[in-house]
């Protein structure tokens, strides 16, 4: 028998048994014509999660919206044997979370009872509430929250929508004269009066001495110069009141900020210039 008709395939080209069927899925590139009989599902693959609502309220308000119910006049047959259905699909597993739910189911089951018998009027003649009332109530409340909380969260947060920028801003660091003590103040003060005590004059009569007139001068004194020093500011010749006064007046400058009294370092010359005002 002769074989020159026939093509031979190479085995990796050759086409599947099944060819007439279309491929389900691929696995790993491979067409795949038919679901595997071993393929394993967890069982809780297809459970029903309660904790997707955040209360029974929350669940009810699903049921009642999805269906386009109107929540002034919820028909309790249909909603309470869904309810029922969602609350059964988790009391066999999770009966600490179906118990909340339960409770609702409770009193879905009651309102439904009462809305059977013939309605009784009050003591007043009125007729009675609608049992469904308080219900509607509670769920109106609920959905005004969850709209505002929902409202609440589109609004940007940081941390969660924006971070803070913190940035670091260097500052030209300005030289800082260190305090003059009292002890050197003193000690400067001593001197001059040391100073005066050499130059004696004999003067009959009395004088008038202002401070206010003394602190002008010292202000005069200062005008236009960058630094004066300390002793600069008293002359010896004047006597001793006059010095008195004179370091009364620049006391009184310094403490209403007109002047600033400065030392480069211990023991060095004390000096004294006009207070800079911001502007």
């Amino acid at each position: 028998m002769s074989n020159a008709g026939q093509v031979s395939l190479d085995p990796e080209l050759q086409l599947p048994d099944v060819v007439d069927h279309i491929a389900v899925a691929r696995l790993y590139g491979e067409p795949l014509f038919s679901v595997p009989q071993d393929l394993y599902i967890p069982p809780d693959a297809l459970e029903v999660f309660l904790e997707a609502f955040e209360g029974p309220l929350d669940l009810l308000l699903y049921l009642i919206r999805k269906q386009n119910f109107n929540i002034l006049d919820i028909p309790m047959a249909a909603v309470t044997r869904q309810y029922l259905e969602y609350v059964d699909e988790i009391r066999s597993r999770n009966l600490e979370l179906a118990a909340e739910y339960l409770l609702m189911a409770a009193m879905l089951i009651e309102i439904k009872s009462r809305m059977l018998l013939p309605p009784r009027k009050t003591a007043d003649g009125e007729e009675a509430e609608d049992p469904r009332a308080e219900l509607v109530r509670r769920l109106q409340e609920y959905e005004r929250i969850k709209l505002a909380a929902a409202q609440l969260a589109t609004v940007p947060q940081a941390g969660r929508d924006f971070f803070r920028a913190h940035g670091h801003i260097e500052q030209s660091l300005q030289p800082r004269f260190p305090d003059v003590h009292l002890d050197d103040l003193r000690q400067a003060w001593a001197d001059i009066l040391k100073r005066a005590r050499l130059v004696q004059h004999h003067r009959i009569g009395r004088e008038q001495l202002s401070v206010r007139e003394h602190m002008s001068l010292v202000l005069k004194q200062l005008q236009g110069r960058r630094f004066l020093e300390f002793g600069e500011l008293f002359d010896p010749s004047l006597g001793v009141p006059v010095l008195v006064v004179t370091f009364v007046a620049l006391l009184e400058l310094a403490k209403e900020g007109l002047v600033d009294i400065n030392q480069g370092e211990a023991f060095a010359p004390i000096y004294v210039r006009l207070a800079f005002t911001p502007s």
